[in-house]
């Protein structure tokens, strides 16, 4: 018992430790520093200039400096048309400093970072989006699951765990 008393002693700071560092806040980069950080999940933290709306309804967060040309702003926040009621009214944003948390990602020549939902705002994730191509060809209405994973087929047609040709005779009763 006391044994047990010792070891519990001698733990605890350690778990103490390893929660305390878990449960730390990460801490949000620059828009400069992000276009460096391709494929990991950031918090960013910039003052938005400007909101930019395309006539097919893509929104971008202007995170330049007016004095900045377009050629070496090296990263950019984009809200695309079909999230437009998750991420709700970006024009609330425009001279105020953010904190977005996302996956950055490169494009067409530049960093930038996908908002698909308020919550981003609030350090939340982006909107979940399946991969197409494990969908493919699944409806609904199919019996069969969405995925082809060879683990849920039958391997061979009819056959079962063990082939009944290979199989032993079972030992007669006496």
């Amino acid at each position: 018992m006391r044994h047990r008393r010792l070891i519990a002693l001698a733990v605890l700071p350690a778990c103490v430790q390893l929660v305390s560092f878990a449960a730390a806040p990460r801490q949000c980069v620059t828009a400069d520093e992000a276009a460096r950080l391709i494929k990991k999940d950031v918090c960013i933290s910039a003052h938005i200039y400007d909101v930019v709306q395309l006539s097919d309804g893509t929104r971008f967060l202007d995170v330049c400096s007016p004095q900045t040309p377009d050629e070496q702003c090296r990263f950019t926040i984009v809200s695309l048309p079909e999230d437009r009621s998750d991420v709700g009214e970006l024009t609330q944003y425009r001279d105020m400093n953010v904190q977005v948390r996302g996956i950055v990602e490169s494009m067409h020549g530049r960093a930038g970072m996908v908002l698909s939902h308020a919550r981003q705002f609030r350090g939340g994730p982006p909107k979940f989006r399946p991969n197409p191509r494990l969908a493919r060809g699944f409806s609904g209405e199919d019996s069969r699951p969405p995925v082809n994973d060879p683990n849920l087929s039958s391997q061979g047609g009819r056959r079962s765990f063990m082939n009944t040709r290979n199989q032993e005779p079972a030992p007669q009763k006496r």
